[in-house]
């Protein structure tokens, strides 16, 4: 399989709008959110500074991946790695491959134990809440759920993009219909509110046993702080140059709002909704949950495969982009024989809940140790030109390491230290001055080594290569589009009508449910709805022949 690994993606392997759609939407309404989401309620932070705060910090989200990183994807048709080592050089992109793989793969880890959390249920497992697992029967079954990821993995980013065009409709689906179901639950808790009649009744509802305002440190910009540093890998990092390189068009990125609003937001609010209707269900406090409970409480058996596949959709592409940050390290390596020990390392992580439990400090940390090389990839891309100094000057020059890249890099890394040690700043907000710091200074300290007196000739050679090189993809983009598309046919009209009507129904039973309060009735007609959806759904994406990409 190619993957293009060490090249720029060919002009006949770029891939649709729908591709990206898709995989933003999986990879954002996925396993993070039951974890997230419930944990905004945990913090004690009021309905009105989480509203507000989710809106910004996931509008920043977009606008990262829409102005950094999909453009210079696009641009240069890379991963992320060997356009890293193209500027900062094999010695920094193997130091810098390391890390990101090992960040990569804590995440995916704890994604598989999110998935193996729902498993487990049907086991009689106990929840697992601590770092360490306590149970034997759990490791067995994170095992099983990683070797399946780690699969899925190995095939590709158009079998983990089309997996996601199967799944994402649903898992959005669900984590609304779940919120309506357990709405009667919350009503019921709450004496002040006894029916819904419009956003005013909602609002007291969320106030007084949802987001309730305990007087906590944590605040609006807290939560702005996680939407939008949530995935800064992925967007102000440039992780996601390994996904948008595939992309027609650059503007593409804006599909990441798919995942941003309809994950980062209105399902991160809905499973805050499941969370605290779940621990009031049940009446235990919601730290006590994972997320397989508080799904299950919610939806019964659609519930747990709906963890199941949250954290499935999660950890396929960040398993994927471990795979290239580790192959990078040696371009004979095979990517699948990567992704494969990639996979078996993740799978031993998610044995070891502690990433699950503390989710959001690590995601803080692993902003701020990635955000440096963002700030190094932005302003070379973006501004060398500009300051009339050259870009790629340390492949001109041959060299195997940029210094004032690796210098960048330590001292961006140390003025967070300094601000979270010395002046007590929160680990979630580190990586804007990070960023910000690597930005401003590596072209200083490029220009002083030189960046600016290299050979002007060899680097214009490269940059006519590059401009022929885009110049073909143009006009095989202009051909390519003049391609009549295939007629649609009878059985795929059916296919989609039932996979739309599928998910109608399951709206239909929620708000029965919600009606009612018959939630054992929902949990056995939403399953029912379930199994039509997905017949339908597979059927569609996997069994029927399309028209090459």
């Amino acid at each position: 399989m190619s993957e293009f690994d060490r090249v720029p993606v060919e002009p006949a392997s770029l891939k649709p709008g729908r591709y990206f759609a898709a995989s933003y939407a999986g990879e954002h309404v996925a396993g993070t959110e039951f974890v997230i989401g419930a944990m905004f309620v945990s913090w004690g932070v009021g309905t009105i500074d989480v509203i507000q705060g989710l809106i910004i910090g996931n509008a920043l989200a977009v606008l990262t991946w829409v102005i950094v990183c999909g453009p210079i994807a696009t641009d240069t048709r890379l991963t992320l790695y060997t356009y890293l080592e193209k500027i900062a050089g094999p010695s920094f992109i193997k130091f810098y491959s390391i890390i990101n793989g090992i960040l990569m793969c804590v995440l995916a880890g704890a994604m598989i134990t999110v998935s193996a959390s729902a498993v487990r249920i049907l086991f009689d497992i106990p929840p697992q809440v601590n770092w360490y697992p306590t149970s034997t029967s759990f490791i067995f079954v994170a095992i099983a759920v990683g070797a399946v990821i780690a699969y899925s993995a190995m095939k590709g980013f158009s079998f983990v993009a089309r997996f996601a065009e199967v799944s994402a409709p649903w898992m959005i689906s669900m984590f609304f219909i779940g919120a309506i179901a357990l709405m009667p639950t919350l009503l019921a808790g709450t004496p002040d509110v006894s029916v819904i009649n419009g956003a005013g009744e909602l609002l007291q509802l969320a106030q007084l046993s949802i987001w309730r305002d305990m007087g906590t440190d944590m605040n609006m910009w807290h939560v702005v702080a996680i939407a939008w540093g949530a995935n800064l890998a992925f967007h102000g990092a440039l992780g996601d140059m390994t996904i948008l390189r595939f992309a027609k068009k650059s503007s593409y990125a804006w599909y990441s709002s798919i995942g941003m609003f309809i994950g980062h937001f209105a399902a991160w609010l809905a499973a805050g909704i499941m969370g605290a209707g779940a621990a009031m269900l049940i009446g235990k406090a919601l730290t006590s949950l994972d997320a397989g409970e508080v799904a299950y409480q919610a939806l019964g058996a659609a519930g747990i495969l709906a963890v199941i596949i949250a954290g499935w959709t999660t950890s396929n592409p960040t398993i994927y982009r471990a795979g290239l940050a580790f192959q990078s390290l040696n371009p004979k390596w095979s990517r699948e024989k990567v992704t494969l020990v990639v996979g078996v390392l993740t799978t031993i992580i998610a044995c070891f809940p502690f990433v699950f439990t503390g989710l959001l400090n690590y995601l803080g940390i692993m902003a701020l140790v990635l955000a440096p090389t963002g700030g190094i990839i932005v302003a070379e891309h973006f501004i060398f030109k500009k300051m009339n100094l050259v870009r790629y000057w340390r492949a001109v020059k041959g060299d195997t390491l940029n210094v004032p890249a690796a210098i960048t890099w330590a001292v961006s890394v140390g003025v967070a230290a300094i601000l979270s040690f010395g002046y007590d700043v929160h680990v979630l907000f580190l990586f804007v001055p990070a960023w910000v710091t690597a930005f401003v200074l590596y072209p200083i300290l490029a220009k002083m080594a030189g960046a600016g007196d290299v050979d002007r000739d060899k680097a214009d050679q490269m940059a006519h290569s590059e401009n022929n090189r885009k110049m073909n993809e143009i006009a095989y983009l202009q051909t390519s589009n003049d391609v009549q598309k295939p007629k649609v046919t009878i059985i795929t009209k059916v296919l989609r009508a039932i996979v739309v009507l599928s998910l109608i129904a399951g709206f239909v039973v929620g708000f029965n449910a919600y009606s009612s309060g018959d939630l054992a009735g929902f949990k056995t007609d939403i399953a029912v709805t379930t199994i039509v959806y997905f017949i339908a759904a597979l059927a569609l994406v996997f069994m029927i022949p399309k028209k090459a990409d």
